[in-house]
């Protein structure tokens, strides 16, 4: 699923547990250790994440309360948390104070990762399943279907169809496309996103749905 989320954490091995969990499930993911250097990122990226998922008690101040501040101003992000905080008045607490959803550390890895994917739909508003023509972009199985054959894509491809099939007929540029399906640790250059694109139109066939816009990027047309 490509989408751009937050982990902020402040043990280290969790963190980073996680945002490998996320990115290896194509999410774009930023990291932060305290709630000061979370509100750098989110006040940067103009509302641009999918999700953020917060431990509560992190060194600078509650989450919950950080949270509950932003709310007050217009901020809809979904937020889940991450915490080890499991009394029934602590998660009644999280969710008065603009939580999602809620997960009580020791966790299970792919309950998390299906938590996020549920929170980014919602936040989004898109289809569970978006067709185009004999073209099928199923968001919650990560599969895709032409004509009614399944198709086998890499991570990277399928982020970046479902990139494009969620903007029908817009150009999108390469920039966008690394921003949205690579992480910020691994951005490629720009004739690796198109080595990727070439790739996903052969696996994708004729007629070829993707479209290169000259001087831009692409489209799904």
């Amino acid at each position: 699923m490509s989408a751009r989320v937050m982990v902020v954490e402040d043990d280290e091995d969790i963190r980073m547990a996680v945002s490998a969990e996320l990115r290896a499930a194509s999410f774009t993911v930023d990291t932060a250790g305290s709630l000061a250097a979370a509100a750098g990122v989110l006040d940067s990226a103009g509302g641009q994440h999918a999700c953020v998922i917060f431990d509560r008690m992190l060194p600078d101040g509650d989450a919950a309360r950080f949270v509950d501040e932003r709310r007050r101003r217009g901020w809809a992000v979904p937020v889940l948390f991450l915490t080890a905080l499991d009394s029934g008045s602590a998660r009644v607490e999280g969710f008065e104070h603009g939580g999602d959803d809620y997960v009580v550390k020791p966790f299970v890895m792919a309950e998390l990762l299906a938590r996020v994917m549920n929170l980014c739909r919602r936040g989004d508003g898109r289809p569970p399943v978006l067709r185009h023509a004999d073209l099928e972009v199923d968001f919650a199985r990560c599969e895709v279907r032409r004509g009614g054959v399944l198709l086998s894509l890499s991570n990277r491809e399928f982020a970046i169809l479902e990139y494009l099939a969620s903007r029908p007929g817009m150009a999108v540029s390469r920039a966008d496309l690394i921003e949205h399906c690579w992480d910020l640790e691994s951005e490629p250059i720009a004739n690796v996103v198109d080595a990727v694109v070439k790739r996903l139109r052969r696996k994708l066939g004729e007629p070829d749905p993707v479209e290169t816009v000259r001087g831009i990027g692409y489209r799904l047309s």
